[in-house]
């Protein structure tokens, strides 16, 4: 229900730019060309240290300014309308991956059946529905599979290094027994809104792969500027 009440007053309450903070819209012009140039900019991206079972991962933008301010206030402010902007800019990174041109699978990171429950949503699973969206009106055939779910809980992986994170989500997700029968024979794209050591997005390709789910890499909205490769090397 949090999530209902959030959608309403969006409609009848001011609101600033989630981006620049510009007063009465919920995102200006101006950060909406920046997210859409974002978009168009998706690359490679590879966290060093790489973590084993990793796929090829691509990001549609530099976790920076805008695109900073815009996914923390789709994901704890509850701007919900903030997922089809940054749907496609993941989408953009989903087309980076490929997949052969055929009918393509985006498996979201999960989050916490109790992060879900105090933000109100499920942040990535809703900007990969956008994404799913935005992919189908370009011509690509995708569609959103949530198969994934955490088997038991994490700790806030804020702070945490590189080594701490792959201790902290080891064999932590898992995907039912009937999900191999879903995944099967169609490549799978894992999302997820942020992609940092790399250690949550190699343990999802590990529970996939699990099941006999074909992953063909990895999409996300933002990465930071570091993790960028120059000429996909």
């Amino acid at each position: 229900m949090r999530g209902v009440w959030q959608e309403l007053a969006g409609l009848v309450l001011p609101v600033d730019c989630a981006g620049c903070g510009r007063p009465r819209t919920e995102l200006c012009g101006a950060c909406r060309r920046a997210l859409w140039r974002g978009g168009r900019g998706a690359g490679r991206v590879r966290p060093r240290p790489v973590p084993a079972g990793l796929p090829r991962v691509w990001a549609g933008a530099p976790y920076a300014d805008e695109v900073r301010a815009v996914l923390l206030a789709h994901k704890e402010r509850g701007a919900l309308r903030l997922a089809a902007p940054l749907g496609a800019v993941l989408a953009g990174a989903v087309r980076g991956v490929g997949g052969g041109g055929g009918p393509l699978l985006l498996v979201p990171v999960p989050s916490a059946r109790k992060a879900v429950a105090g933000r109100g949503h499920d942040p990535v699973r809703r900007i990969a529905l956008a994404a799913s969206t935005e992919l189908r009106r370009v011509g690509v055939g995708a569609r959103v599979l949530a198969v994934l779910r955490q088997r038991r809980a994490m700790i806030d992986q804020a702070g945490l290094d590189a080594r701490q994170r792959l201790a902290n989500v080891a064999g932590a997700l898992e995907a039912p027994g009937v999900a191999g029968r879903l995944l099967a024979g169609v490549p799978v794209v894992l999302v997820d809104d942020l992609v940092t050591t790399g250690a949550t997005l190699a343990e999802a390709a590990r529970a996939v792969r699990a099941v006999g789910g074909q992953v063909t890499g990895a999409a996300v909205v933002a990465a930071p500027r570091s993790s960028f490769l120059i000429n996909g090397k």
